[in-house]
């Protein structure tokens, strides 16, 4: 979508430009729109929710402008931003700038022409976690959908227009052996890593939308190390395998929550291949947060486990030599397993909530 906007000249072409074309700058950061000032217009370009938050910005300071006074500062600016943003994020306004229903936990995203739904109590807290949280993190064996469900919530946020972008991460951890030089390009390095989120969105997009998606930076997978330094806003970010994050790196992902976004953090806490599982920064980040206002924890066990029924039992024998471990550990060893109380404030949000994939 584009739309030209006119500005008028001098004084008040600066308040809502901002001095050498500042708000514009801030605008094409944190909206991820396009916009040219030429001569007496400025036009924005991109997808329409993003492009019908800027109009509505740029009108707002053309209103402090008409006003008179002094110019706006950077932070009033970037409060304008924000507030705008986070209504797009919640799903306040619709690309035509109306109201929209509040997302009721279903999920407008299909897998083989099936509804992605939720089969568990638990998976079913999962959704209402990540839809009410900015921060959810989900600790659980394996096959409970922790990572199928959160991109299908990245996906039903991105096509309901709530947020513009999806970005999943993982960190680069190899499973107990050493593979040593992989060939190719830094995408063709990682690529193995990041598999079973492509899975994922595979199962959830066709192949041209993904594809296109992904050219233009809508959906972006990427290895933990290459979030250092950025802000992320209007996302739907997503760290997969958390357990094999270090501390330093799970603060530093963390850290790049921006305005209107949501993160999800998915990890097993008896999976962690990092040379001392003391290090596990999902086990750090459950410590530290478990009574932080605006972050969910859910928790997973073998009842939620949605693969093949022999996964269970799998889990559960494996489970003894788990309990064993743990009984020989010395006393200051992290247990691995070992999820926070949920706040008494927001227990529904605290406890065990997972998932779950139509596929099994």
């Amino acid at each position: 979508m584009e739309i030209t906007i006119r500005v008028p000249s001098g004084a008040e072409r600066v308040a809502i430009l901002g001095a050498a074309e500042r708000n514009i700058k801030m605008l094409r950061e944190m909206l991820g729109v396009g916009v040219a000032a030429r001569e007496g217009r400025v036009i924005v370009s991109g997808q329409k929710p993003a492009v019908i938050a800027a109009r509505n910005i740029l009108e707002s300071l053309a209103d402090i402008a008409q006003r008179g006074g002094e110019p706006p500062t950077r932070q009033q600016v970037l409060d304008i931003i924000s507030q705008e943003a986070s209504a797009l994020a919640d799903g306040a306004v619709d690309s035509a700038g109306e109201l929209l229903e509040d997302w009721d936990g279903t999920l407008q995203v299909y897998a083989a022409g099936r509804p992605v739904r939720a089969k568990t109590p638990n998976q079913q807290a999962y959704l209402d976690a990540i839809r009410e949280n900015d921060l959810t993190l989900a600790i659980g064996p394996a096959g409970t959908g922790k990572t199928y469900l959160a991109v299908a919530a990245a996906v039903h946020l991105l096509k309901t227009s709530r947020v513009r972008r999806v970005i999943l991460a993982r960190p680069a951890v190899e499973a107990g052996e050493k593979l040593g030089f992989l060939p190719g390009d830094m995408r063709a390095k990682v690529n193995p890593y990041l598999r079973p989120l492509f899975d994922a969105l595979a199962d959830m997009m066709d192949y041209a939308t993904l594809r296109r998606f992904m050219e233009n930076d809508v959906v972006e997978v990427s290895p933990l190390a290459f979030m250092r330094g950025r802000t992320l806003n209007n996302a739907m970010v997503i760290l997969d395998e958390a357990q094999n994050a270090t501390r330093g790196q799970m603060k530093m992902f963390l850290t790049r929550l921006g305005h209107g976004s949501k993160m999800v953090v998915t990890g097993d806490a008896t999976q962690i291949d990092l040379p001392d599982v003391r290090d596990s920064g999902l086990i750090d980040a459950a410590r530290r947060l478990r009574r932080t206002p605006g972050v969910g924890f859910v928790a997973f066990d073998r009842s939620d486990v949605v693969r093949h029924n022999l996964v269970q039992r799998i889990i559960d024998a494996y489970g003894d030599d788990d309990d064993d471990r743990r009984a020989a550990a010395p006393k200051d060893q992290v247990d691995r397993r070992r999820i926070p109380n949920q706040p008494a404030e927001k227990p529904d949000n605290h406890q065990s909530a997972t998932p779950e994939t139509p596929m099994a």
